[in-house]
């Protein structure tokens, strides 16, 4: 029998609407990965006990742009009709979970330039306006049946929240720059005071030892974190009614999980074509808006808790003072001139008074937020006074009673008999119209100092330490150096520590009669040092002018420590072959001549004059020849060393080579602490505590020798050393 026009009409509507659960389980799995990011971010902030929480995992981006407006299909769909309770639970949860991913989004504009956050806010508006213009238009269109349709009210007010949420973003974001360079300009004068302190500490460059050496890094952390950008927003008034706003809204919807439990019974009646997959949307949300309503809590609750430990030095009028960060920008936008190029005079006349008016309402309207947010704040402040004044009591009784026993005390006086504290709050970074941090927050970033230097110790390299007990006061290298061969070639790259380095020990592994264990310890010493001669090697050559070699180094040592080869040679087999060493020697040297006289022959490019760009094939060769030549003048003129004495010789060379490039760690170290990059403050602060952590006890064997006497600044470079050790600094 025929199908009729409605049966099939009717099969190609259930065909359409087959694949709708599997639909909503992507937007289910959108919503989880925001949940997640928000949860990861939260973990991270109790983890460093940062109680701000910076956005490191949920930020404004395409990325968690695109997933959050896949999360929000159900608040966006105008044709499916979603009546029953699991459904409007749906659509209220999306929107709420909108607005607290847009509450975390707040700190995470202090990490972009003006025009990232510029085009981000704009990505931003795009999709809650979208959002917001698809609930009116259902709002309006049943109208009539508002009275029997549930939760329309909660989404009414979700979406009034998350334009509320979205102006108060903007009103951040126009905050942003001007902060920034406000801070900039305090963080440049603190840097140009710790600098000229830096250098009176290490006139002698003896006397900067590990104690001051973590001192100075407490210092710089603090200049870090208290001008991280993510930290100045989360310390905003903004930013913490935004929290206000997210305890709000989860609490609006734990209130429609209540009525829908006492009115239902049941949360698993759904009647959309989403079927199934709606409970799981409704699961993921929920749990996103709980996870992510903890980060803007914490920050609104240590907002008010700072407020009134500084209300005593606040009067009401400075309380609710506008500082000129929030328009400064906007201000700056209305007097500039219009970017059109216009000729006619009354039509630039007429545009610019225009943007002279839309300005001053925008001003009018920045100014109106930042007074409720003020007023949020104070009012907060009011009501959880007493809250807060009996958490206090209970820290207060709690230090009284573990202060007999706790012997940490950050601000003590180090070990060099200078007291840290008052250098600490000297270089506190505010901005306009902030008092003092807590001692509170010193205290915890002091303590993140000697965590990140406890973890540091536990990280140590073991094996080089012992290497560097070795060290000869360098006269191996100067006796090496004494007797240099010349190149073979008219030019040549000089050598830099890491070629040094694997160029000596590839000729170590390479010498007969010596047990393998003894190989395998010095490969692993010397594998072990390269990771700090790199570091060191990598801040030292800022503008890349040695890159090549630092790339043959790597290519070179690749092969030998992973198959104990140069350049293809097996160097394992050579001290199998029962072989003396100048045999060994003579070869390897023969070996890196033949490429060099290859190169020499065959090279056409101009740019090969220049030896720092010769291929790192040749620049290794190079390396090798000099050295193993070197080797075998000295011991000609010298008596000749056995096998075992000459291994001995070379893991002496290595160790004052170690030793010499080492000497550079406290440069590096200081180096690190002062990266410029607004962004990179806090990152460098921390490898420089790492740094001083891993590598303390080798700093202090480092100075029982004359080598460390020498000043880093001109003793970067092998060929500058050299002459240092010869002539003194």
């Amino acid at each position: 029998m025929p199908l009729t026009g409605n049966d099939s009409d009717g099969g190609v509507q259930r065909q359409l609407e087959a694949p709708m659960p599997w639909i909503g389980m992507y937007v289910a799995a959108a919503s989880l990965v925001c949940s997640l990011a928000m949860t990861v971010d939260v973990f991270h902030g109790f983890r460093t006990k940062k109680l701000w929480f910076p956005s490191k995992y949920f930020s404004i981006n395409a990325a968690s742009l695109s997933l959050l407006a896949v999360a929000m299909k159900l608040s966006v769909d105008l044709t499916t009709h979603m009546w029953t309770v699991t459904d409007r639970l749906a659509k209220v949860s999306s929107l709420i979970f909108m607005s607290t991913a847009m509450g975390n989004f707040m700190t995470s504009l202090g990490t972009m330039n003006d025009k990232e956050i510029l085009l981000n806010v704009i990505a931003l508006g795009i999709l809650v306006i979208t959002v917001i213009v698809n609930v009116c238009i259902q709002i309006i269109q049943v109208r009539h049946f508002l009275g029997g349709r549930e939760m329309y009210a909660e989404e009414i007010i979700a979406s009034f929240f998350i334009l509320l949420l979205l102006v108060m973003l903007s009103a951040s974001a126009v905050m942003v720059p001007t902060t920034k360079r406000h801070l900039e300009l305090k963080y440049q004068e603190m840097l140009k005071l710790a600098s000229e302190e830096e250098i009176l500490q290490s006139v002698e460059f003896e006397k900067l030892t590990t104690d001051k050496l973590r001192a100075m890094i407490k210092k710089y952390w603090v200049m870090a974190e208290t001008s991280s950008p993510q930290f100045v927003i989360a310390r905003s008034v903004t930013c913490s009614t935004s929290g206000v706003i997210c305890l709000a809204i989860t609490f609006i919807l734990a209130e429609a999980y209540a009525r829908m439990a006492i009115k239902c019974n049941t949360f698993k009646e759904t009647a959309s074509n989403y079927g199934w997959s709606t409970t799981w949307i409704v699961l993921a949300q929920s749990a996103g808006v709980i996870a992510g309503t903890i980060a803007p809590a914490f920050r609104w609750f240590t907002a008010v808790n700072f407020a009134y430990s500084e209300k005593g030095q606040m009067s009401f009028k400075n309380a609710f003072k506008i500082e000129t960060y929030w328009t400064q920008r906007l201000v700056e936008w209305k007097e500039s001139s219009l970017p059109l190029q216009i000729r006619d005079r009354k039509w630039r006349k007429l545009l610019n008074d225009a943007k002279g008016l839309i300005l001053n309402f925008v001003i009018r309207v920045q100014i109106l937020i930042v007074l409720s947010s003020k007023l949020v704040r104070f009012i907060s402040v009011c009501f959880l006074s007493q809250t807060i004044l009996c958490i206090h009591c209970i820290k207060r009784l709690k230090n009284v009673l573990t202060s007999s026993t706790s012997s940490i005390h950050v601000f003590s006086e180090s070990e060099s008999g200078v007291n840290t504290e008052q250098d600490l709050t000297r270089y506190v970074l505010l901005f306009e119209g902030e008092v003092e941090q807590p001692h509170k927050t010193l205290k915890n970033i002091c303590n993140k100092v000697d965590k990140v230097i406890e973890i540091g110790k536990k990280q140590q390299p073991e094996n080089l330490k012992n290497l560097l007990l070795k060290i000869d006061n360098f006269s191996s290298l100067t006796e090496i150096d004494d007797y240099q061969v010349p190149s073979l070639h008219s030019q040549e790259p000089p050598n830099f520590w890491s070629l040094l380095l694997v160029t000596l020990t590839s000729i170590a592994i390479a010498l007969p009669n010596i047990p393998r264990h003894s190989t395998n310890w010095l490969l692993s010493s010397v594998n072990q040092g390269l990771i700090y001669v790199k570091l060191i090697e990598k801040c030292l050559d800022r503008n890349g002018v040695r890159l090549n070699i630092r790339n043959a180094a790597d290519v070179v040592w690749v092969e030998v420590e992973l198959y104990q080869k140069w350049q293809h040679k097996n160097l394992h087999e050579m001290s199998c072959k029962g072989r003396n060493s100048k045999e060994i020697l003579q070869e390897l040297s023969d070996e890196a001549e033949k490429t060099l006289m290859e190169f020499k022959r065959n090279v056409k490019d101009c740019r090969m004059k220049d030896p720092f760009n010769w291929p790192v094939k040749v620049i290794a060769a190079n390396s090798m020849n000099q050295i193993t030549r070197t080797i075998l003048l000295v011991n000609e003129i010298h008596d000749p060393l056995t096998d075992e004495g000459l291994f001995d010789q070379l893991s002496t060379m290595i160790a004052d080579v170690l030793a010499a490039c080492l000497n550079n760690l406290t440069r590096v170290i200081t180096m690190k602490c002062q990266q410029n990059g607004i962004e990179e403050r806090e990152k460098g602060v921390h490898q420089a505590a790492l740094l001083l952590g891993e590598t303390e006890e080798i700093i202090h064997i480092l100075q029982q020798h004359k080598g460390q006497s020498l000043n880093p600044e001109k003793s970067a470079y092998t060929e500058k050393w050299f002459v240092l050790m010869e002539h003194g600094n």
